[in-house]
């Protein structure tokens, strides 16, 4: 792949990424995006639908990951690395799901910071930042 489609290619599926958090209220049902913008600390739980909110969170986690993984990809054309970052991806799913699941059916308000952050890892594409500079690291090691 020459440099101009692959830098395209990112440009694109940035954009997608972009794209995705610009149009969230549209496209997600996800009452803790108002709730969190807010003063959360000192407010009350909003009301949800905890089946059609883990369904959206799933589903926005599941868009993240499939780009995130495309990025990797045109990044590094290493398929034993997409392999492993689709592992990653769904323990770290597995495991954040059911954290926030806890939360969103034991909502309590000194436990309102860590329910945030959780939810930061579900909704928005941070496992990239973490995985694009250590697979940089590794191939100028290896």
């Amino acid at each position: 792949m020459n440099n101009s489609l692959k830098y395209t290619l990112l440009i694109l599926l940035f954009g997608m990424l972009v794209l995705i958090r610009v149009f969230e209220n549209q496209l997600f049902y996800d009452p803790y995006l108002l709730f969190f913008q807010n003063d959360y600390l000192y407010i009350d739980n909003p009301r949800r639908e905890v089946f059609k909110l883990m369904t959206f969170t799933s589903l926005r986690y599941g868009l993240n990951a499939i780009i995130s993984l495309a990025i990797l990809y045109v990044v590094f054309k290493d398929v034993s690395m997409i392999k492993f970052s689709t592992l990653i991806y769904l323990f770290s799913f597995i495991l954040l799901s059911l954290m926030y699941l806890y939360f969103v059916v034991n909502p309590k308000q000194e436990q309102y910071y860590l329910f945030f952050n959780i939810r930061r890892f579900l909704i928005q594409p941070i496992l990239l930042l973490v995985l694009l500079p250590a697979f940089y690291y590794y191939k100028l090691k290896h």
